[in-house]
């Protein structure tokens, strides 16, 4: 299951920096390349440590993590929602990801130029909020008058997807963004096939300096009260101290340097995982001589659907499910001592996967 993130922000706000750290960043146990596509567009593992454990106890040929794809898209200016600057691309490019990384500056450096002459987090983010909304106005706009004439002839479903192109209409006009409305989500699952663009979940970033790396300043105390009726994540990263994180390849010094600035893991750990859980995805694994890896997987998919993600045979022909959790897999060290423990459970159709269950999926095709 592929994941995409676009990272978005004003010039100048260490965006391009912070996709420089991403793409540079490797799970601590291993040797995961970095994989370019496209000149903005960067594939990186999910850090998780679990991966390593089953890797020592099964010594698989290889090694297969999941990923993230993360896009570095075009800056925003004023004006972008009628294609000023690269606005139509940056248009276009958003409403193919997933979920929105949002960097916003929260430091003061006179030598870092903004492209407003001042540093303020709030006017930057109302500036990229503004943008968006006005697209989604726009396309809302379209929508509600082509649906407004078989809404008032009687359409029943018509007429209720009207109603809600016209609630979620007013709620931008409010300047509010379309997460922050609320909806049932078969009422979402309508408005999803007109991709709006503040619909989707988001992280915001807030760019700091070393000195607010732990506590966050200022900056960061006006972005925390101005999200609070947002349904939206929030971290505190510095993309300077990131860079030189990426740059050190040894182990032991790496966890010196974070030692030294009282971070448990490197800011972008922190991102890739939240940008992870901000999908409600989880992993299971498959351990095996030939490989170990992780699958990516909705929260709530039973075993079927969760063979699908392997292969579609799998989800069409499943007949049973081998079950051993991860926990139970580190303990008794082995699949055999794990059945010898009476830890391997046999489990059908109607079984909802747990994070980090270790699978093995029986099928006929």
């Amino acid at each position: 299951m592929a994941l995409k993130c676009g990272i978005v922000g004003l010039p100048n706000v260490g965006k391009s920096t912070l996709f420089n750290c991403l793409s540079n960043a490797k799970a601590q146990s291993a040797n995961f390349p970095f994989c370019t596509i496209e000149p903005n567009i960067g594939t990186i593992t999910v850090p998780d440590n679990r991966l390593s454990d089953l890797e020592k106890l099964v010594n698989p040929e290889k090694v297969i993590p999941t990923t993230i794809e993360i896009v570095d898209i075009a800056g925003l200016v004023k004006g972008a929602h009628k294609g000023e600057g690269l606005g139509n691309q940056f248009l276009a490019n958003i409403r193919e990801v997933d979920s929105i990384i949002h960097v916003i500056r929260c430091f003061d450096d006179d030598n870092v130029i903004h492209v407003d002459g001042k540093v303020d987090p709030v006017s930057d983010k109302e500036i990229i909020d503004l943008e968006l909304q006005l697209k989604d106005l726009e396309t809302l706009e379209k929508r509600i008058t082509s649906t407004e004439r078989k809404a008032k002839s009687g359409d029943k479903e018509a007429s209720r997807a009207y109603n809600l192109y016209v609630e979620a209409r007013d709620h931008l006009l409010k300047g509010k963004s379309i997460r922050s409305l609320d909806l049932e989500e078969s009422s979402f699952k309508i408005l999803d096939e007109l991709q709006l663009i503040t619909a989707k979940p988001v992280i915001y970033v807030c760019n700091v300096d070393e000195n607010s790396v732990n506590k966050g300043n200022n900056h960061v105390d006006m972005i925390k009260n101005l999200i609070s009726d947002e349904n939206a994540e929030i971290l505190i990263l510095g993309a300077a101290i990131e860079a030189d994180i990426a740059e050190l390849t040894d182990f032991e010094e790496r966890k010196m340097f974070l030692d030294d600035l009282e971070l448990d893991e490197p800011g972008v750990s922190k991102l890739i995982k939240k940008a992870y859980s901000l999908l409600n995805l989880q992993t299971y694994f498959t351990a095996g001589e030939k490989e170990v890896r992780a699958w990516t997987i909705k929260k709530g998919m039973t075993a079927p659907q969760a063979a699908g993600v392997i292969h579609t045979d799998f989800e069409k022909g499943f007949i049973k499910a081998e079950v051993i959790k991860f926990e139970d897999f580190l303990k008794y060290k082995s699949e055999i001592a794990v059945k010898e423990a009476g830890k391997l459970m046999i489990q059908g159709k109607e079984y909802i996967l747990s994070d980090g269950d270790v699978m093995h999926f029986r099928f006929n095709v």
